[in-house]
C-alpha cells in the first residue's frame, strides 16, 4: 500500500481543501463572479424582448415599429454587454487558475522532495510524477471551464426560474416537477462517478509509470530481447486505463439521454398546458413564447451537467491524489529555523545503538554503535544486504533510524537544519546521476555560483585536466539525459568533481569505484585521493583498492558491525573481512 494514498475525502471537502491551498484562485473571485452574474442576466434579455415585442409592439392592428426598434436595440446592446462580460470573466478565470495551479504544482513538487527516500519508494516514479502533472492538468481543465460553468449554470437556472414564475407559476411548477427526480438522482450518480474517476486517475498513473520505465530502460529491454514482454505490460496498463475511462464514461452517458428525455417531456407538457392557459386567458401569446425560450435557458445547464459532472469528478479524483502527496507528512522533517547550524570544520560521526527496519520488514541494522574520528578515511564493506547502504542513508539523513541516534559533532542529525547538513555532508551515489546539460552545469550543481575558472581549477587539482582535454567541447560538452553521453566511469568522475567543488567536511562515497574500466579506475583513484584529502571520508567499497587505501575498515554482516580496524590487521584475522579479501583476490586473478 502506497504511503501517499491520502485520506478519502468527500467531494466538497476535497474542493474546500484544494481551494485553501490555492489562494491565488480566491483572489479576485468576487469580481469574476460579478462578471458571471452580468453574463447570466444578459441571457434573459432576448426572452423579455420577444415577449414585449409580441404583447406590446404587435398588440394593435398596426405594429408599433418605434417600440419594436427600441426593444431590438436594447436587446442588441444587452447581448454585447453580455459577450464582453463573458470574455472578461474567462480571461480573469484563466489567469487566476493558471496562477493558482502553478502554486499547487510547485507545492506538490517541493513536498515530494521533502519526503524521505523510503516514502518515495512506496510509489512508482511515473505515478508520483503523474500526481503533480497530469492530475493537476485535470484540475486545470475543470477550473477553467467547469468550475465557472457550474456558477453560471446555477445562476441561469435561478434567473430563468424567477422570470418563468413571473410569466406563469403553473407552467413553472410543471417544469420543476419534471426535473426534480433528475436532481434527486444526481447525488447518487456523483458518488458513483467519484469512485470511477478515482480509479481512472490511478490507472493513468500506472500507465505513465509503465511507459516511463520502458523508455528509460530501453537499452536493457533491447539487450534482453524483452520488447514483446515490455509491450505486453504497457498494453495491459493502457487497456486498464481505457477500461476505467470506459466505465466512467458509461455512467456519464446515462445522464445525457435521460436529461434529453426529461427536457422533451417538459417542453411538450408546457406547450399543451400553455395553449390551454392561453385559451383561458391566463397567459398571453408573448409570455408563452418567451416561456418556451426560458425553458431552453433552463434546460441548457441540464444538458451541460453531463460534461460538467464528468470534468468535476475527474478533477476531484485528481485533487484527491495531489492532496494525497501534499498532506503526507514528511517522516524526515527539516527542523528549519529551530534547528542547529553546524560550524564548518572537521566532522566527527557517532552512531549510538542505531537500529533500522523498513515498514513491515525485518531489522536491517541492529544496535550499531561506532565513532568515526575527524579527517579519517573509512571503508565500509560487507556482503550485499549486510546493511552498509542503509548505514550511508542514515548518515546523510535520507532516512531516520527507528532506534538510537546518529550524531555529527555531538549533534543529533534530527536537530540539524537541512541547509547546514547538506553543506557539511555530501554523498556521491553509485550511479553518478547527471542532469541534461553541459559538463560545467553538472559540476557546478553543488555550488551554483562557481565560475568556469573555478571548475577548471578543481578538475586540475583532482588530476582530471587531461581527461577534460580529451572531451570534444571541454566544459561545454553536453552530457545528455541522465549523463548517457558519458561512460559510467566518466559520470562518476563528474560526480566526484561536483562533490569536490561543493567543498563538504564529510564525503560519503557509495561504491564510487564500482563497474569501471582499469584506466578510469586509475583516474578515479587519483581523483578520490584529492577529494578525500583533509576531510572525513566514508566509502562503501566493493573493491579491494578502496579498503586498502582507508585508515579504517568497518565490516558489516547481517546488520551489525562485526569487525573494525585497518586493512593490514583485519586481513590477518579470521572472519568476514578475510573471506571478502580472499574473494576479491580470487576475482582479480580470474
Amino acid at each position: 500500500m502506497s504511503a501517499l494514498q491520502g485520506v478519502e475525502r468527500s467531494a466538497l471537502a476535497t474542493v474546500r481543501r484544494g481551494l485553501a491551498l490555492t489562494p491565488e484562485f480566491r483572489k479576485g473571485l468576487a469580481g469574476t463572479i460579478a462578471l458571471a452574474v452580468i453574463a447570466t442576466l444578459g441571457k434573459i434579455i432576448v426572452p423579455i424582448a420577444v415577449q414585449q415585442t409580441i404583447d406590446t409592439g404587435l398588440r394593435g392592428a398596426v405594429p408599433d415599429l418605434p417600440y419594436i426598434r427600441t426593444a431590438v436595440l436594447v436587446c442588441a446592446a444587452a447581448v454585447v454587454v453580455t459577450a464582453v462580460a463573458a470574455y472578461l470573466m474567462n480571461v480573469r478565470l484563466y489567469k487566476s487558475t493558471e496562477s493558482s495551479l502553478a502554486t499547487l504544482r510547485v507545492r506538490g513538487f517541493r513536498h515530494v522532495h521533502d519526503l524521505s527516500v523510503l516514502t518515495q519508494n512506496t510509489e512508482r516514479r511515473g505515478a508520483l510524477v503523474s500526481r503533480v502533472t497530469g492530475d493537476v492538468d485535470q484540475i486545470s481543465n475543470f477550473m477553467q471551464w467547469g468550475g465557472m460553468m457550474i456558477i453560471v449554470a446555477l445562476g441561469q437556472i435561478v434567473v430563468a426560474s424567477v422570470l418563468m414564475f413571473v410569466y406563469s407559476w403553473q407552467l413553472t411548477l410543471l417544469v420543476w416537477g419534471c426535473f426534480v427526480p433528475l436532481f434527486v438522482a444526481l447525488p447518487r450518480v456523483q458518488r458513483r462517478l467519484s469512485g470511477a474517476y478515482t480509479h481512472v486517475r490511478e490507472r493513468t498513473g500506472d500507465m505513465l509509470s509503465g511507459i516511463s520505465e520502458s523508455v528509460v530502460g530501453a537499452g536493457v529491454i533491447r539487450a534482453h530481447s524483452s520488447e514483446d514482454r515490455t509491450a505486453d505490460r504497457v498494453d495491459r496498463a493502457i487497456n486498464a486505463t481505457r477500461s476505467a475511462q470506459t466505465r466512467a464514461q458509461t455512467i456519464v452517458g446515462i445522464v445525457f439521454p435521460v436529461t434529453e428525455i426529461v427536457g422533451a417531456l417538459a417542453l411538450a407538457a408546457v406547450v399543451l398546458l400553455g395553449v390551454r392557459l392561453g385559451l383561458d386567458g391566463d397567459i398571453t401569446a408573448g409570455r408563452l413564447v418567451a416561456f418556451l425560450f426560458l425553458i431552453t435557458l433552463f434546460f441548457a445547464p441540464m444538458q451541460m451537467a453531463t460534461e460538467v459532472l464528468n470534468e468535476a469528478q475527474n478533477a476531484i479524483a485528481g485533487w484527491r491524489r495531489v492532496l494525497g502527496v501534499i498532506d503526507t507528512p514528511p517522516d524526515v522533517a527539516d527542523p528549519g529555523e529551530d534547528g542547529v547550524t553546524l560550524p564548518r570544520g572537521p566532522i566527527e560521526v557517532s552512531f549510538e545503538s542505531v537500529g533500522f527496519a523498513y515498514p513491515g520488514g525485518k531489522p536491517v541494522l541492529k544496535d550499531v554503535t561506532v565513532d568515526i574520528r575527524p579527517r579519517t578515511r573509512v571503508a565500509v564493506v560487507g556482503e550485499t544486504g549486510s546493511g552498509k547502504t542503509t548505514f550511508a542513508k542514515l548518515l546523510t539523513r535520507l532516512m531516520d533510524p527507528t532506534s538510537g541516534r546518529v550524531l555529527v559533532d555531538g549533534q543529533d542529525l534530527r536537530q540539524v537544519r537541512f541547509s547546514s547538513l547538506r553543506e557539511r555532508i555530501v554523498m556521491v551515489p553509485q550511479d553518478g546521476f547527471l542532469f541534461d546539460g553541459t559538463l560545467a552545469d553538472n559540476i557546478r550543481y553543488g555550488r551554483p555560483g562557481s565560475t568556469d575558472e573555478e571548475i577548471l581549477l578543481a578538475l586540475t587539482e583532482l588530476g582530471l585536466a587531461d581527461w577534460l582535454e580529451g572531451l570534444p567541447a571541454g566544459l561545454d560538452t553536453p552530457v545528455g539525459q541522465r549523463g548517457e553521453s558519458l561512460s559510467a566511469g566518466e559520470r562518476q568522475l563528474v560526480a566526484l568533481a561536483r562533490a569536490y567543488l561543493a567543498d563538504p567536511d564529510l564525503l560519503l562515497l557509495d561504491e564510487a569505484t564500482s563497474a569501471v574500466d582499469p584506466a578510469t579506475e586509475v583516474r578515479l583513484a587519483r581523483a578520490l585521493e584529492g577529494v578525500t584529502r583533509g576531510r572525513t571520508a566514508i566509502s562503501i567499497a566493493h573493491r579491494l583498492s578502496t579498503a586498502e587505501a582507508a585508515d579504517e575498515v568497518l565490516v558489516f554482516d547481517q546488520g551489525r558491525i562485526v569487525q573494525r580496524g585497518p586493512h593490514r590487521t583485519l586481513v590477518e584475522e579470521p572472519g568476514v573481512y578475510a573471506e571478502l579479501h580472499a574473494s576479491w583476490i580470487s576475482a582479480a586473478r580470474s
